[in-house]
């Protein structure tokens, strides 16, 4: 038997690009806090909250680049690259606390409206969406090539929406005297939250839970691995995620008898990689299937009486 290792995972994002985008979104985060307590909105409050997670989730990304540099140790041995998903993880919880916050706080204020100046509405949110799009500009070229960019990406890009929320908002308000409209701004920005929450949330367990990257079939990528020529069967396979963007496999491949099974394991290293973008795969190649259940391959040490073997089934060497 013998194994194959592949490490040649993507690069991270730009962390010049991030502290930028986080620089500017916290120094706005303060004014816009201030300005919605001066003026009684609670669309910008709500603003307030969601640049708030923008902050955070820039800060996350920007811990993740800096600690996935330190290297692999005895006791990490994948190395420190699931930060990233714990933080996003608590990201996730804290934007469903601010979201649920929002949305009582407008029940609130439906029953008992305060009064709201527009035009200090306006002035803030204007400079709000100016920050974003400045934010968004920043972090353009990374957002391909990283998913921690394009996460930090899209969080800039839905506070841009909330800016816009609140401009309206702020012009409905100065010409038709309609408060209500701040907290109906509020509402939509709650509920625009909400969602994408969840979709946070489910991804970062997904990955703590070690399941399958998002869009890669394990059944195809087992169909695919029995068709490289040589091959014939494939088991004990697993494809799991360790951070965004870093997809991992290990598998045992069975090969035919005719064939070094050492040589089988570069082509589907090189197939894994361009088909399915795993990057980091661990192949035990072996020219008869070794018996496996539930916990794992098990040694059969054929030296052993059968009768003696039987009595030993599902100890794992």
């Amino acid at each position: 038997m013998s194994g194959g290792h592949s490490h040649a995972i993507p690069a991270t994002g730009n962390e010049r690009a991030l502290w930028m985008a986080l620089g500017l979104t916290s120094t706005f985060l303060i004014a816009e806090v201030i300005a919605g307590v001066v003026f009684q909105s609670l669309a910008l409050l709500a603003d307030a909250a969601h640049m708030f997670t923008d902050a955070a989730a820039l800060a996350i990304a920007v811990a993740a680049v800096r600690i996935a540099r330190r290297p692999a140790d005895a006791k990490r041995t994948y190395g420190y690259h699931r930060f990233e998903i714990l933080a996003a993880a608590l990201n996730a919880v804290l934007l469903f606390g601010v979201a649920l916050y929002i949305l009582y706080e407008a029940y609130r204020r439906f029953n008992a409206p305060a009064e709201v100046q527009p035009l200090g509405m306006l002035v803030v949110a204007t400079l709000g969406l100016a920050v974003n799009l400045l934010s968004m500009r920043f972090l353009q070229s990374g957002k391909d090539t990283s998913l921690n960019v394009k996460g930090a990406y899209l969080e800039v890009w839905a506070d841009m929406l909330g800016s816009i929320g609140v401009i309206v908002a702020a012009l409905v308000i100065r010409f038709t005297g309609w408060a209500w409209v701040d907290t109906l701004v509020a509402v939509g920005i709650g509920l625009w939250v909400l969602p994408r929450t969840w979709v946070l949330l489910k991804e970062s367990l997904n990955i703590l839970l070690e399941g399958a990257p998002e869009g890669v079939d394990v059944d195809e990528v087992a169909r695919t691995m029995l068709a490289v020529p040589g091959v014939t069967g494939v088991h004990d396979l697993h494809v799991w995620v360790l951070t965004s963007g870093k997809n991992a496999l290990t598998a045992h491949v069975v090969h035919a008898a005719n064939i070094d099974g050492a040589a089988l394991i570069e082509p589907l290293k090189e197939m894994l990689a361009d088909r399915f973008k795993v990057f980091h795969t661990t192949l035990q190649v072996e020219p008869t299937a070794c018996q496996h259940s539930e916990d794992g391959c098990n040694f059969v040490d054929h030296r052993v009486p059968a009768q003696a073997r039987e009595s030993h089934a599902g100890h794992v060497h």
